[in-house]
């Protein structure tokens, strides 16, 4: 959750209490960063500091939705060990979130801050200070104190052009080198100890230098660096004013692609290793000059191993390699091998990171010889987010995190306990204790097919004793909640038909599943197992979303699908819910009346009320507007610690996590949601308590755990104001713009209209208008609503009280209109994308620039004929008022209609004003009216014109 600072002072005081302990730190030795972390969480209570934009939040666990737990390891990126002496500490990174976890204590310190996935990080040689990065087009760099976990730096817009692909810090951490991911590549090096903003340093790198995705300080000397891809590596110095860029054929030397290089730790060398098992051993000179080649003679090669090498290091006068077998091998600077772990029992290793603290100085090698060697423990990490850690004094090793290193799309929890399950796409299962952070079950693919792709997964309603788990093959399994094990009997495979969706009945007896083939799939327990009834294509569009309900005259359970297609799919019934939105998602609405109500969202932004006997529209609600519409939903259970007895809402996005107040009534206040997974959210549950939502990030392969605050979301709802406060911010100019004067005259205009404009009794002022006044001042408005829409908006008013009074209420006051005009118009208007989509589906090629044309005949037809039929009196009196066509009479009554067809000019026709063909710059600018200036419309690629999609549009 993301609130705007109220106390920018707090933030001072807390960094300035970060900044003593970093000092007093240095003063006592004693002091470790799990100490650390535990004073300054005293401190803090968790607050950490967020920045997107030019703005400035505050993030902390008193928000209504926190951080709480990452589950899961960026495979792609280093795993750096920060501490292994009292406690053992090690940095990784999940999403767009970095991750400090205290081994020994089993507890995550977050990072937070990125509003995209990192892309790269680093630490200092002293791992005080951690650098991460993103790739997002507002790319940000940010430095933290890893003691405090406080971000002291923030480098905005370093490299806009395509975020930043690698970063690192020289060796006394003064300086920060970042490598950017643009078409032509940069070089930036920031003095951020300072508070720079711009860099001191930076150069263009030539494409024919190969896309350099690495980048190291030579840890001796700060004023060499050198960055590499797979072909070429480049060395530079900025010892001058001048830059010194080397570089080299050497992927035919290597005889395979390059992996990152590092600089000898006391020659003037760099060594690069490569995927063919060698090494090169680079001899440089000082007198270099800029773009020099280095020749082959400054070369040599140096064939180490038979695998290929994907990790190279130096660390105390040692050579360590790891490479695709997860083989870790120490070699000495002659190249002699000294000691080996081969049975880590690992994949292609990612990473190798040392510890600053010595176990002891001496080592006993594989050689007859007793040498120095490294006498620091070390943490590694593999392609398959398997982390290990190896004690050296001891030769032994231990599986520190064995996460996730597959797409997620599978989450759901226990009705009764705190565990979650989650599925990836290598049909890995696991349950985990979210109380106490821990594993509680894991089903590697035993007893599941191998090659299937778990989809989606659910627990039985009531006890949760099954778990129901769906694959991309259209397999469902029921297995036992306790033993993740499944009898071959109730594992039923079915042709490749993915699943998407499934829900158990109320009371567990019926589990349903949505499958891509646009049909729903039905099983019931008949004891003692489950059994396939059948199978029913209720669609012929994707489903969105299905759910369970219960017969109101009846215990029985009842089945209801939502489709693309707009319709809403029971067994008894076919309704179609939308005019023009899509359908995204449904749930129960909660008791807050006497009527029982289905809530759908849509793509338009909007929510809607259905009754679930009627299907007839009751509601249209603003809903959320983070960026993307909603497309999950889900009625939080009623928790212990509620103490305002309201109901809420938990909701994503296409990346946001979110909470809303319930009833639903287009509040903004009410609702408040926060970035979840920049890659987009994949699936979301939520906890039996309703203390918790769990969000599975698809392709970023990471679970997230998110506690939730109810007292925080109700004080960030009052802090919006009272009545009509929070509905003012919606309106331009708000409550002392000239929009919102105009609609107070509109308002009164309607009540003069009511009594008649030439009346000459005294007016009976009113603070309502009766409801046949309400479509055209929704019009007057600029909100042009369709027949259907404006019925909906009549029942709305009409239908408000019928259920406790039984009275149907006529008339509308002020207040009651401005919030339904903020409930019922486009949430963003109407967009010229929409526009041209319209033209690509009813128009024909044969514009100017390919554009499409539409047929001026086809167009009346189509009006006349399609959606909302128009007269032709209708189409007329249309084109009339586009067109300012008619005639005022000097005896008309000033109430008339000058629309009507017998006040236009007969010198006019429909023919003879409207182009025969119709392009989108003639419908935009001559019969709409708009001005010249308005954005260009320009069609896109890939748009299906066809009369299919007419038909199902």
């Amino acid at each position: 959750m993301k609130t705007p600072c109220a106390d920018a002072t707090k933030i001072v005081q807390q960094m300035k209490y970060s900044l003593h302990f970093i000092f007093a730190s240095k003063q006592k030795s004693d002091v470790t960063i799990g100490e650390f972390h535990t004073k300054v969480k005293q401190q803090q209570k968790g607050l950490v500091v967020l920045v997107e934009e030019d703005d400035c939040f505050v993030s902390d666990k008193n928000t209504p939705v926190s951080l709480d737990w990452v589950s899961g390891v960026n495979s792609s990126l280093p795993v750096y060990i920060l501490q292994d002496h009292s406690q053992l500490v090690f940095l990784y990174a999940g999403a767009h979130v970095g991750i400090i976890y205290n081994h020994t204590s089993n507890s995550q310190h977050l990072l937070q801050g990125h509003c995209s996935p990192i892309s790269c990080m680093c630490v200092s040689e002293d791992r005080r200070w951690i650098g991460t990065a993103d790739q997002n087009k507002k790319s940000t760099v940010i430095l933290w104190d890893s003691y405090s976990g406080i971000p002291v730096h923030t480098l905005f817009d370093c490299h806009p052009n395509g975020g930043v692909i690698a970063i690192a810090f020289s060796g006394d951490a003064k300086q920060l080198v970042t490598l950017g991911n643009e078409r032509a590549q940069c070089v930036c090096i920031w003095d951020w100890t300072n508070d720079c903003h711009e860099p001191l340093w930076l150069t263009e790198l030539r494409p024919e230098y190969g896309y350099q995705n690495y980048v190291i300080y030579n840890p001796n000397n700060s004023t060499q660096l050198l960055s590499s891809s797979e072909s070429q590596v480049l060395f530079y110095s900025t010892v001058s004013s001048g830059t010194f860029d080397l570089y080299c054929e050497t992927h035919k030397l290597a005889g395979g692609p390059l992996s990152p290089s590092v600089f000898h730790w006391r020659e003037f060398r760099i060594l690069t290793p490569s995927r063919a098992g060698v090494i090169m051993v680079w001899d440089l000179t000082q007198d270099l000059d800029s773009n020099q080649r280095l020749s082959r003679d400054h070369v040599k090669i140096i064939s180490l191993q038979e695998h290929p090498i994907t990790v190279l290091t130096v660390v105390d006068n040692c050579i360590v390699t790891g490479d695709t077998r997860g083989h870790v091998n120490f070699y000495d600077e002659n190249m002699l091998l000294l000691t080996w772990f081969t049975q880590l029992n690992l994949d292609p290793i990612v990473s190798i990171s040392f510890s600053k603290e010595f176990e002891r100085e001496y080592l006993e090698d594989g050689t007859l010889d007793t040498k120095p060697v490294l006498g620091r423990n070390f943490v590694v990490s593999s392609s398959t987010s398997a982390v290990v850690h190896v004690n050296m004094e001891r030769s032994t090793w231990r599986v520190l995190l064995q996460e996730n290193c597959d797409p997620l799309h599978a989450v759901a929890c226990h009705p009764k306990q705190p565990a979650v399950a989650m599925g990836n796409c290598s049909g890995s299962l696991k349950i985990w204790d979210y109380r106490e952070k821990h594993h509680l079950r894991c089903n590697l693919k035993s007893g599941l097919k191998d090659g299937f792709e778990l989809n989606a997964d659910t627990f039985s309603s009531r006890a949760g004793r099954y778990l129901a788990v769906g694959f991309a093959s259209g397999a469902v399994h029921f297995l036992d909640a306790n033993t993740l094990q499944s009898d071959p009997k109730e594992c039923f495979d079915y042709p490749p038909d993915s699943i998407s969706h499934m829900s158990f009945s109320h009371d567990s007896r019926y589990l349903a599943t949505a499958v891509s083939c646009l049909a729903v799939t039905l099983f019931r327990m008949q004891q003692p197992q489950w059994i396939y009834l059948g199978r029913y294509r209720s669609h012929y569009k994707p489903i969105t979303d299905l759910l369970f309900g219960v017969h109101q005259d009846s215990s029985k359970p009842r089945l209801f699908t939502l489709g693309v297609d707009r319709l809403l799919v029971s067994l008894q019934f076919s309704k179609r819910l939308e005019q023009s939105a899509v359908p995204k998602c449904m749930t129960w609405y909660p008791p807050l009346s006497s009527e029982e109500f289905l809530v759908v969202a849509s793509d338009q932004y909007k929510m809607k009320l259905f009754n679930s006997m009627s299907k007839t529209c009751r509601k249209t609600l603003l809903g959320p507007t983070y960026g993307s519409p909603v497309k999950k939903i889900g009625i939080l259970p009623t928790s212990e610690n509620n103490e305002s007895g309201s109901h809420y809402m938990a909701y994503v996005t296409e990346d946001k996590v979110g909470l809303q107040i319930l009833p639903l009534d287009g509040n903004p206040y009410k609702s408040q949601a926060v970035v979840c997974h920049p890659t987009g959210v994949s699936a979301f549950a939520y906890s039996h308590d309703g203390l918790f939502v769990f969000t599975a990030g698809g392709p970023d392969c990471t679970v997230l755990s998110w506690q939730i605050s109810y007292s925080a979301l109700e004080g960030a709802a009052a802090l919006g104001g009272k009545e009509l406060e929070p509905y003012y911010t919606l309106l331009e100019g708000g409550r002392n713009g000239e929009f919102y004067r105009e609609i107070e005259d509109f308002f009164y205009y309607c009540q003069i209209h009511n009594q008649g404009l030439e009346s000459m009794e005294t007016r009976q002022l009113s603070p309502k208008i009766p409801l046949t006044e309400l479509p055209s001042l929704m019009r007057a408005l600029a909100y042009f609503p369709t027949e259907e829409e404006v019925e909906d908006m009549l029942n709305e008013v009409k239908l408000g009280q019928y259920t406790e009074t039984g009275e149907y209420i006529t008339d509308i006051n002020l207040a009651e209109l401005i919030k339904l005009y903020i409930n019922h118009r486009p949430a963003f208007g109407i967009s010229a994308e929409e526009l041209i989509t319209a033209f690509e589906v009813l128009g024909e090629p044969g514009g100017p620039a390919g554009k499409p044309v539409l047929d001026r005949d086809r167009m009346l037809e189509l009006l006349q004929v399609r959606g909302e039929a128009m007269s032709e009196d209708e189409l007329a009196e249309c084109f009339t008022g586009l067109f300012g066509l008619f005639e005022v009479k000097e005896d008309e009554n000033p109430e008339a209609d000058f629309f009507k067809t017998d006040n236009v000019s007969q010198e006019y026709t429909l023919e003879s004003v409207i182009p025969e063909k119709i392009s989108i710059e003639i419908f935009t600018h001559h019969i709409l009216g708009l001005p010249s200036s308005s954005p260009s419309l320009t069609p896109k690629k890939g748009h299906k014109g066809s009369e299919q999609q007419l038909d199902d549009d």
